[in-house]
């Protein structure tokens, strides 16, 4: 296992940690990203600008066709995003709009000309480029934008505030590999967009001096000695030759990276164009995310009392927004108050079945007096029928003393039609009621309820065999078969 971390350790890693937040907190954020239908030379111009903005930028930001304006603006919030810029395509030019989150204002851009980063480096012999160069912001240069104009010094500004701000007297040197010139053209309106590479190299000394302190040695198979190349200069190209002046050469307040690059030493500072490369023109600038009033227009141009109209109809415009708000609340407020009172009218309807309900089942039966149950068929009632009528009733007439008749255990008259038991068993035992019809349950009679050969009513004696006559006493099996169960 490894060391743990000492306390100071720790402490100076919190300190770090805090200290970078806050850096990266307090510096400008932007994101770059296309609306609209764009070609594929449009959209590697957007990967370039990413580019040039990095480290403090979205380089893998993902865009939709269902993602509108308003999805960034949500996300830009939590992220310390500050600036969009935002490319588009129209049949007949390129556009760049540049806003300032999240009130605005907007710049409205067209690209009048544009070069790749493949473009440029392709044109150039040897080119500087390195992935260390983008660990770092680059150094921002502005040319002529001290001109009168209320546009120009809002353009001055905005470019400003893309990039993170520089403390000259606490500013590390070898933190500055690149730089972002962007120069205004008063007379035609066009803005140049550069972007170059820094190289610092000191100066002071001979060729054949410098040749040596290269990381390269250069090659002196024809010298007979050493001598010749730092005094002649000799085997050295036309391209290598110096061109250096009083435009680049500047003493170092610091160590820079680089052979020979001394504090308080002579140096000069070289450019090395990389790309992407834009001509700009300004169109108009907008109050808001692109839906406030014109502050300014290139083409157009409007006197006191036709700008004073515009307002008047925008105010007329919010005040009709505002009363329309205020009403469309109130009707909202109306259509709550309606379902509140539909709402109880509901309730109360539903009490008031309920209360319906509960009183008819309470309601007393008519045949019931003094709190008592009603009548019940008795066999009182088979008797008054005998007597009234001169018959016996019929046994639907009163089901009730059936019932009764079966439960005490007497055995129930037999119909044509009635199914005879399968099983017989003694007496005494109850009846039940199943889809087969009235079967006993439990130990029933034997064959006394039906003899083998009775009589009906109706119908002649019948002998068996023609010789012996089965009297109805007589069951058929006699005791043997007591103890069995017969079948039907």
């Amino acid at each position: 296992m490894g060391k743990s971390k000492t306390k100071t350790q720790k402490k100076a890693r919190s300190t770090a940690n805090h200290v970078a937040e806050e850096v990266y907190g307090g510096v400008p954020h932007s994101f770059v990203f296309h609306r609209g239908q764009i070609g594929k030379n449009v959209g590697q111009l957007i990967m370039d600008v990413r580019r040039v903005m990095e480290p403090f930028t979205a380089e893998s930001l993902k865009v939709c066709k269902k993602n509108v304006l308003k999805d960034f603006v949500t996300i830009a919030g939590p992220l310390g995003v500050t600036h969009f810029i935002i490319f588009s395509k129209t049949p007949t030019s390129v556009n760049m709009r540049l806003a300032r989150l999240p009130k605005g204002p907007t710049l409205h851009f067209k690209v009048l000309k544009y070069s790749l980063i493949k473009d440029v480096v392709s044109t150039l012999k040897k080119h500087r480029m390195h992935e260390q160069q983008f660990t770092h912001h680059p150094l921002l240069i502005l040319n002529n934008f001290s001109s009168e104009g209320m546009h120009v010094k809002l353009m001055a500004s905005m470019f400003q505030n893309m990039f993170p701000s520089i403390n000259v007297h606490k500013v590390n040197l070898n933190n500055i590999k690149r730089c972002v010139l962007i120069n205004y053209n008063a007379e035609s309106g066009e803005i140049e967009f550069r972007h170059y590479s820094l190289k610092v190299v000191p100066v002071g000394m001979s060729r054949g001096v410098k040749k040596l302190m290269q990381e390269r040695f250069p090659n002196m198979n024809k010298l007979e000695d050493i001598s010749e190349l730092l005094m002649k200069g000799a085997n050295l190209s036309e391209s290598e030759a110096e061109q250096d002046g009083e435009h680049n050469i500047t003493e170092l307040p610091q160590v820079y990276s680089g052979r020979g690059n001394m504090a308080s030493q002579q140096s000069a500072v070289r450019l090395t164009e990389i790309g992407p490369r834009m001509t700009l023109q300004l169109t108009k600038i907008q109050e808001g995310m692109g839906e406030g009033n014109i502050l300014y227009h290139a083409m157009i141009s409007k006197t006191e009392e036709e700008i004073q109209e515009i307002l008047n109809r925008k105010e007329a415009q919010l005040k009709d927004k505002e009363g329309r708000r205020k009403k469309q609340e109130q009707n909202v407020a109306q259509k709550k108050e309606k379902q509140e009172e539909n709402k109880k009218k509901s309730l109360e309807g539903i009490k008031r079945k309920l209360a319906e309900a509960e009183e008819d089942s309470e309601v007393e039966d008519p045949g019931a007096q003094n709190n008592q149950p009603a009548a019940v068929e008795s066999d009182d009632e088979v008797e008054y029928y005998r007597q009234a009528v001169g018959q016996e009733p019929d046994e639907d007439m009163f089901p009730s003393a059936k019932r009764r008749k079966m439960s005490s255990g007497q055995p129930p008259r037999k119909d044509r039609d009635a199914r005879p038991p399968r099983r017989n068993g003694p007496g005494g035992k109850g009846w039940k009621q199943s889809r087969d019809g009235e079967k006993p349950f439990g130990k029933k009679p034997r064959p006394g309820g039906k003899t083998f050969g009775a009589k009906k009513a109706g119908d002649r004696e019948k002998k068996f065999g023609g010789k012996k006559r089965f009297e109805g006493n007589k069951t058929f099996g006699g005791n043997k078969n007591k103890d069995k169960k017969g079948k039907g």
